[in-house]
This record gives structure tokens, C-alpha cells and sequence, in this order.
């Protein structure tokens, strides 16, 4: 694993909100931390909704964790663009990323509870 990325179980139990409506729950999440950023919650797919995500054309690569497939909540206030994102095919020094999605705290609430 780069030098500068951390990956460790997230303490507690972790949640993920968007336009007043639990996205998922998990107390399975991971803490990805890398260099000077803060740290970002990876849930497991299988504490998420999946029929609220829906994938988009987006993507973007990282050097250190490859290439990152995107997802808009689709909510009845409307969709939220970009605001989920995935490593289907991580790096190996990130694996353990694999199935777990991550979200943007700008566009959604993600919280220990």
C-alpha cells in the first residue's frame, strides 16, 4: 500500500443520509485515510440501498487506488449528482476497498451513530 494511505475498520456504526432518507447503515464501514485529507468512510455494499444509486458516466482515476466508477442518488427531491463513489477493481495495496462505496459529505450526511 502507498505509504501515505491508511485503511482500518471505522469504530461504531456508521450512517449514510440523503434527502431525508437512510441510505444505508453498516458498523462494517472502513476508514480510508491518504495523506493530508480527511478521512473517508467506505461502506459495504451490503449495509447500502443500492436501488437509490444509480451509475453514471463519471469517472476519474487515482495512481494510488485506480480507476473510481460514480453514482447519483436517485431521491424524490430529485437526483444528486456524483455523489457516491467505487473502486470496482482496486488496487491490491487497496483490496480491501473492493464492494465498499464512499460518499461526498458536501452532498450527503455520513456520521457515526
Amino acid at each position: 500500500m502507498a505509504d501515505h494511505i491508511k485503511i482500518r475498520p471505522a469504530s461504531g456504526t456508521w450512517v449514510v443520509r440523503a434527502a431525508g432518507a437512510v441510505l444505508g447503515e453498516s458498523s462494517n464501514a472502513l476508514e480510508l485515510i491518504e495523506g493530508d485529507f480527511p478521512p473517508v468512510t467506505y461502506f459495504p455494499r451490503s449495509g447500502i440501498a443500492m436501488t437509490f444509486l444509480e451509475p453514471s458516466e463519471t469517472s476519474s482515476h487515482c495512481p494510488h487506488k485506480g480507476e473510481a466508477s460514480y453514482f447519483t442518488i436517485v431521491a424524490k427531491s430529485g437526483p444528486i449528482a456524483d455523489a457516491a463513489w467505487s473502486y470496482e477493481a482496486p488496487k491490491t495495496e487497496v483490496a480491501a476497498i473492493k464492494d465498499h462505496i464512499a460518499f461526498y459529505t458536501a452532498k450527503v450526511t455520513v456520521e457515526e451513530v
